[in-house]
């Protein structure tokens, strides 16, 4: 929203009550006796945003009087869960929500469970932008985030027979009380069309991009209320509208449909989230959405900037751009678009510009996972940012020789454009070069990406990167995903933790303490018992809420292992059955999460988890004992469930592999103690916790390097270990699978047959031992407990809120502004 010179009207506030009889009536149109359950939620939905968008234009006119810096964060997810409960705790109105819903004859927590997840994302990055929104609300930093409001989100898992189904989340069915589209800023985007150079009327080169394929990015409004503070950021999602409503030739001769072929063809641009592992090259949609939502972004943030100021130059003293991965890196030729071709400055004044205004933040170290686009599709889509790519590049390799002048193959290895059959645009090299600043999410990320995957760029420009290890919101993840323990710790040390996690070392004082680590351990207990109801409603398995819950969700991807874990699993059991009478740890084991719909090996791993737990839960001689249950369709709302409930956490992904994670945090964030690999934030987990609080097995990413640089054969372990021997054999000769005996053999060989990549073997039997060690700690309750407390009182450092805070202060050089 631009800033207007005349002061905005502060709106009238009424009684929750009467708020929600008002919109009942005025806005659905219903009588209490003959409004529906939805009806209900969607006037309490309708009466809480009323004053949220009070705040929010409070909050407008401070940002418009103090003329201050602010932030955009441009991610193609947000993962943002339900929204009503969230912005019921945040505004400091659970009492007064609880009454207004009692008069209308409902119960609040019923009421909240009305609400459709927005599933905009397909996982960490998604929730990770959700939470930074959160922090920049309740730190009053002047935001905003630009997404997509994808008609589909990631889609509803359904397990048949043991596999993945797919089915299509509309989650707006109902309409989305939440948003406000803005009819009247809408932007036009173009694609396609040809371009034609000119010189102007000083005599410097100009270009013009004609005869395009024009649609229109219509912005809906979300507000985000800070917790506490009367502070509403805005996170903007972005629908399309065909340019033209249909051809008139094609009408006019009478074929109705293809006239309208266009428009539905067009309107496509914002129908679906894809997930994140489909094959990504040569899919002109996915490219589609990326420029779409960029350069309505762009757009608007220009319009806005320039609506109070008149110096293109000053933009990176009031606009900070973050570009959350590669996703959004095409705003960065779009910038330069908009500056040379629509503003006419020159490229040098232009680049100074754009390269001061971008940020960009990596998130993954996995070579193949970095985005990279065919250079004929760019032309094809895209073609003046093709040739603005190209010149960019052109500058940057002068640079590059200039700088290393006497080594022949790094300008090839720095480049944005990879040769090859075909040539393709490397869109982190676009983004590392058009921004100040490149940051990794965890020490040792960002340590990999300046000794490994971006070497050559951190040795041409070593102070350009930096780490920002990644935070999680405590408002959702332990204030409302966990009353039971939210509210002993605010009894016992006070409420500062939900604005300052810090505070919870406090909780350290309290360890040994016989009667609060019994009120602890009931927390947790209590947690188990909703969720074993929970699992047993949904899922018709019944499970013992007295054994250990070990849980691994996460999306369904081998680099994560939750393959290890089956492994892990299958081998407990063989174990039980070979000693039924011997004195087992009984634990719960629960694996959750989605694998892409073309990803046939994590899709086959889903399979393997649903038979091998078919398998030990129908053994008597396992009941009791062991139970290992698929989670179907995890997401948010889900995992509000299950991290209050768990007591051991599987961050096992192979060292070097996962750039963070952020449910490694959630986990101990919620008492749940770790078993991790030296990998992503566990690292720093172990550093904050203690070693002796931690579960820490496997190689270290130096290992894993080193066993792969001198030739690793998984087979060694294969014949070194009869137990690892036994589960794969098994696995290979249909034990898990009898009406199918060849079912797994894929998994057999891809461990076997081909170097199993993610190192499963290698790690195989420390991961056994370490999960002896596990058990001999939950054997002592008491021990166990201190540990949990002190994995929550030492989780301070992971709040999302210090991590905005260090964006804030080492990148955006932003302020917060103080209501």
């Amino acid at each position: 929203m631009a800033c207007k010179k005349n002061d905005i009207e502060k709106s009238g506030k009424r009684p929750l009550g009467e708020a929600c009889l008002a919109a009942l009536h005025f806005a659905i149109g219903r009588e209490v006796d003959s409004a529906s359950f939805y009806n209900k939620y969607q006037s309490i939905a309708i009466a809480v945003r009323t004053r949220l968008m009070d705040r929010w234009l409070e909050t407008e006119k401070r940002y418009c009087e103090t003329d201050v810096k602010r932030v955009y964060y441009l991610s193609l997810e947000f993962l943002m869960g339900r929204t009503l409960q969230n912005a019921i705790l945040n505004l400091d109105m659970e009492e007064e929500a609880r009454e207004a819903m009692r008069e209308l004859g409902m119960v609040l927590e019923d009421v909240y469970e009305a609400e459709h997840d927005a599933g905009l994302g397909n996982g960490g990055l998604g929730r990770l932008a959700a939470c930074f929104l959160d922090s920049m609300a309740t730190l009053n930093i002047p935001a905003k985030g630009y997404g997509i409001r994808y008609e589909y989100g990631i889609f509803n898992q359904l397990i048949d027979n043991g596999y993945q189904v797919e089915k299509p989340d509309y989650w707006l069915f109902r309409g989305n009380p939440w948003e406000t589209p803005r009819v009247e800023r809408m932007q036009r985007v173009r694609y396609r069309g040809r371009t034609r150079p000119y010189m102007d009327e000083a005599g410097r080169y100009r270009v013009d991009w004609i005869e395009t394929d024009d649609v229109f990015a219509l912005p809906h409004e979300i507000p985000i209320p800070g917790y506490h503070t009367e502070t509403v950021n805005l996170l903007t999602l972005w629908s399309v509208r065909a340019g033209d409503e249909f051809n008139l030739e094609y009408f006019n001769d009478g074929d109705y449909l293809k006239a309208v072929e266009q428009q539905t063809a067009s309107e496509n641009i914002s129908k679906v989230l894809y997930p994140n592992d489909n094959i990504m090259a040569g899919k002109e949609l996915r490219l589609k959405q990326e420029y779409f939502f960029a350069s309505a972004s762009l757009q608007e943030i220009l319009d806005n900037y320039l609506h109070d100021h008149q110096d293109l130059a000053r933009i990176p003293d009031r606009v900070a751009i973050q570009l959350n991965d590669t996703h959004p890196a095409i705003a960065i030729p779009e910038m330069m678009h908009l500056l040379v071709d629509r503003h006419s400055l020159t490229w040098e004044a232009a680049w100074a510009i754009t390269t001061r205004t971008f940020a960009y933040t990596n998130h993954t170290l996995l070579p193949e996972a970095l985005e990279t686009w065919e250079v004929a599709l760019l032309e094809r889509l895209l073609p003046r940012h093709m040739e603005i790519i190209y010149e960019i590049n052109r500058r940057f390799m002068m640079e590059v020789s200039a700088a290393f002048p006497h080594d022949g193959e790094i300008a090839s290895r720095l480049s944005i454009i990879q040769e090859g059959s075909p040539r393709r645009v490397r869109m982190a090299h676009l983004a590392v070069v058009g921004s100040h600043s490149v940051n990794g999410v965890a020490a040792l990320h960002t340590r990999l990406l300046k000794a490994s995957l971006l070497a050559d760029f951190n040795r041409l420009w070593p102070g350009k990167f930096n780490n920002k290890t990644n935070g999680v919101t405590q408002r959702r993840w332990l204030r409302q995903a966990n009353p039971a323990l939210s509210r002993l710790i605010s009894d016992t040390i006070g409420d500062e933790w939900v604005t300052n996690l810090n505070a919870l070392e406090r909780l350290l004082e309290k360890v040994e303490d016989k009667g609060f680590q019994d009120d602890w351990h009931a927390a947790k207990e209590m947690n188990k018992m909703v969720l074993a109801h929970g699992i047993e409603e949904k899922l018709g398995i019944e499970i013992d809420s007295a054994s250990m819950f070990d849980v691994q969700v996460k999306r369904i991807h081998e680099y994560k292992r939750q393959l290890l874990n089956v492994l892990g699993v299958a081998a407990r059991y063989f174990r039980i059955k070979s000693n039924p009478r011997g004195e087992w740890v009984g634990r719960t084991v629960m694996i959750g999460g989605k694998a892409a719909p073309g990803y046939a090996m994590a899709k086959l791993i889903i399979k393997l988890i649903n038979d091998v737990g078919k398998v030990i839960n129908t053994d008597p001689d396992t009941s009791g004992l062991l139970k290992l249950i698929f989670m179907p369709n995890y997401g948010v709302s889900m995992a509000e469930r299950i991290f209050p409930a768990s007591e051991l956490s599987e961050q096992i992904s192979t060292a070097g592999m996962e750039a963070s994670g952020t449910g490694n945090m959630k986990f101990a964030l919620n008492g749940a103690l770790t078993i991790g690999t030296l990998d992503g934030a566990n690292i720093e987990i172990k550093d904050a916790v203690g070693e002796e609080n931690i579960f820490i097995f496997g190689l270290n990413d130096r290992e894993v390097a080193e066993k792969k640089r001198r030739g690793y054969t998984p087979w060694d372990a294969y014949h070194e270990d009869p137990e690892l021997r036994g589960v794969l054999e098994a696995i290979r000769d249909g034990f898990f699978s009898p009406d199918d005996s060849g079912r797994f053999r894929p998994i057999f060989d891809s461990l076997l047959h081909k170097g199993d990549p993610y190192m499963l073997l290698a790690d195989f039997s420390s991961y056994m031992a370490c999960q002896d060690r596990v058990d001999a700690c939950y054997r002592d309750a008491v021990e166990w407990t201190r540990k949990s407390i002190r994995n929550v009182a030492k989780m301070g450092y992971f709040s999302s809120d210090r991590t905005v805070r260090e964006y804030a202060a080492d990148i955006w050089n932003v302020r917060p502004v103080e209501p």
